[in-house]
C-alpha cells in the first residue's frame, strides 16, 4: 500500500466527497456521480483516477457503462497504521470535549 497517494486522495474534498456518494450508493455510474457535483464531466473522471491510482475505488464494466465501486480496504490500513496504535479510550475523550467546546461556541 502506498500511504501517500491515498492520503493525497483523502486530501481533497472533492475526492472525499465522491467517496461519500459511493459509500451512500455503491456501484455508480460517471453520470451518477456527476450529478451531485457542481464540475465537468471532465473533471469529476481526474478526481476518480486519482481515486482509483490510490486503490479507494475500482471499477467494473456493465455492457457500455462503467461502474464505480469503493474500496475500504485502504481507509482500514491507514486506520490500523495511523489510528489504532493510540488509545481508543483517550481518543473518544478528546472528541466529545471537542464536541461539547464547538456547542458551547455556537
Amino acid at each position: 500500500m502506498d500511504d501517500n497517494k491515498v492520503f493525497k486522495a483523502l486530501a481533497d474534498p472533492t475526492r472525499r466527497s465522491l467517496l461519500d456518494s459511493l459509500c451512500d450508493a455503491n456501484g455508480q455510474t460517471l453520470g451518477q456521480l456527476c450529478t451531485a457535483m457542481d464540475m465537468t464531466r471532465q473533471s469529476v473522471t481526474q478526481h476518480l483516477a486519482l481515486l482509483e491510482g490510490a486503490n479507494l475505488i475500482s471499477t467494473t464494466r456493465r455492457g457500455r457503462e462503467k461502474l464505480h465501486f469503493i474500496n475500504p480496504v485502504p481507509l482500514h490500513d491507514v486506520y490500523e497504521r495511523w489510528v489504532r496504535k493510540f488509545e481508543t479510550a483517550r481518543l473518544g475523550l478528546l472528541h466529545d470535549l471537542k464536541e461539547q467546546l464547538e456547542r458551547n461556541d455556537e
